[in-house]
């Protein structure tokens, strides 16, 4: 039973199940609701979680334990010679996975039975003939114990959407026939629905957590992997990146790591100036009409894909830069840069800075301005003066959180800074970040089992350290300096 089938059958149980538990819930009182503890609707709500609730988490924990239960007994029937030279039992698995999911394209589109598909598992050119004509792309050949293991794969998992199907239909009807059962008037249904609700919106606050805790788990798990094949000291102390598939790598974290903090540089020195004065501007100067008009045009910014400002830096503004500056100077003759990356990623960052420094800067209460003008102070001294400095730890902290968001970018980066790993000062050199890199590691049919598909996890892990330090600088200094105004 398939999974979409599975969810269409438990919610029109569901709905049977919410229509008849109010329908006996107004018939145990002879239909005068007045006599029932609870309105006749959260008798129906109560019949219809006790039958979807028990039936739904089911099918999600068969749906997180079939794969594990299922990938360690097809995996305990590859043998040794059946890993190429240069290949893993990963990729092995995954070609078994391609195969099982193959034979069943095979089934459904040519109306092959179960043993028309096990004969041609054993003719394994046949077979792989017969996959690349429906598109499945393999890593290798197929081996005999491969074709078995695939057939494996396919039967283990038929009988485990068939044991889930099974299991969930019957959890949702013995919960429907036992909550229907306990039905009375005295029954608190209103009750038992609330302390749901109660439980739903904890599970919900508890997503974001949940959700961190498995990033972080996963990072740590794959780095720690990592560092098993490659030296945590060279990583952190070599200023050479050059990835090699193969053996030979240098994998350097400082090119990288300089690459960011230098487009992250310029783009704050481009966002920062202009986001803080459009803000003033916006906040103290401009006129409603004024400020309804411009603040709307200048929240577009944060609209527009970051694929679109790549295209924007590699089109307009390298080409500008090379021409206007980069050659007459003699600095360069590429138009990817990291003034180029950085010029175009400030310009995305200026409604970050802009926004919050405005929503800051008009949290400050109004009887501090007027106090300054009572005591003759113009509108700009009151600006410097008294606005400012009250915004000022919520500026910084929007700042900060701007070159979080600056750090993070990969897109601009691709398309206006280039792709090369290197220390150096020039700002019209091609360089790259952390976030390339990352993505060009694990790009392609690359395989977990080398430090070069790995170090992606190193470095993503030293990113999210990094920002996270970043994020908790911002919140501290929020806290630690902002000042309250009755």
């Amino acid at each position: 039973m398939s999974l979409g089938l599975l969810l269409l059958l438990l919610l029109a149980l569901t709905a049977i199940a919410f229509v008849a538990g109010r329908q006996r819930a107004l018939a145990s009182v002879r239909g005068d609701a007045r006599d029932l503890h609870s309105l006749p609707g959260y008798y129906g709500q109560t019949v219809a979680l006790f039958t979807a609730v028990p039936a739904l988490l089911f099918t999600l924990l068969w749906l997180l334990v079939q794969p594990v239960l299922i990938e360690r007994n097809v995996t305990a029937m590859i043998l040794p010679e059946d890993i190429a030279v240069g290949s893993s039992r990963d990729l092995v698995m995954a070609d078994v996975r391609r195969i099982a999911e193959g034979m069943a394209v095979l089934q459904a589109r040519e109306s092959l039975a179960d043993g028309e598909i096990a004969a041609l598992a054993t003719q394994p050119d046949a077979l792989k003939d017969r996959l690349s004509s429906v598109g499945v792309a393999l890593a290798a050949d197929i081996r005999p114990h491969i074709a078995e293991a695939a057939l494996e794969y396919r039967a283990e998992t038929a009988f485990g959407r068939s044991v889930m199907g099974a299991g969930a239909l019957g959890l949702a009807v013995a919960g429907f026939l036992l909550s229907l059962w306990r039905l009375t008037p005295q029954f608190r249904a209103r009750n038992v629905v609330e302390r749901f609700t109660g439980v739903l919106l904890i599970a919900a606050s508890s997503i974001a957590i949940l959700t961190t805790a498995g990033i972080i788990f996963s990072l740590v798990f794959e780095t720690y992997h990592f560092f098993e094949l490659y030296p945590a000291r060279d990583f952190f102390l070599n200023l050479t990146w050059s990835p090699k598939f193969g053996g030979g790598s240098e994998l350097g974290l400082w090119p990288l790591l300089w690459g960011t903090m230098y487009v992250s540089f310029i783009a704050l020195l481009v966002a920062v100036p202009i986001g803080l004065m459009s803000a003033i501007y916006l906040s103290e100067y401009a006129s409603p009409a004024i400020r309804s008009v411009a603040k709307p045009a200048i929240e577009i910014l944060a609209g527009i894909p970051s694929i679109v400002y790549g295209l924007f830096a590699l089109m307009t503004v390298g080409p500008f830069l090379r021409d206007w500056f980069a050659q007459p100077l003699g600095l360069g003759d590429s138009s990817s840069s990291v003034m180029t990356a950085g010029i175009v990623m400030g310009i995305m960052l200026i409604p970050y800075v802009s926004s919050l420094s405005d929503d800051i800067i008009n949290a400050v209460p109004q009887a501090m301005r007027d106090g300054s003008y009572a005591l003759g102070a113009t509108q700009s001294e009151t600006i410097r003066q008294v606005v400012f400095p009250a915004a000022l730890p919520g500026i910084v902290g929007a700042i900060l959180m701007a070159g979080s968001r600056a750090i993070g970018e990969t897109m601009i980066v691709v398309l206006g800074a280039g792709a090369a790993a290197k220390l150096d000062l020039n700002p019209f050199e091609a360089m790259t970040t952390v976030t390339v890199k990352i993505v060009s590691q694990l790009t392609g049919d690359t395989e977990f089992a080398s430090p070069e598909t790995l170090v992606a996890f190193a470095l993503g892990l030293t990113l999210f350290v990094f920002t996270l330090g970043l994020n908790i600088l911002a919140l501290y200094i929020v806290r630690k300096y902002r000042e309250q105004y009755e």
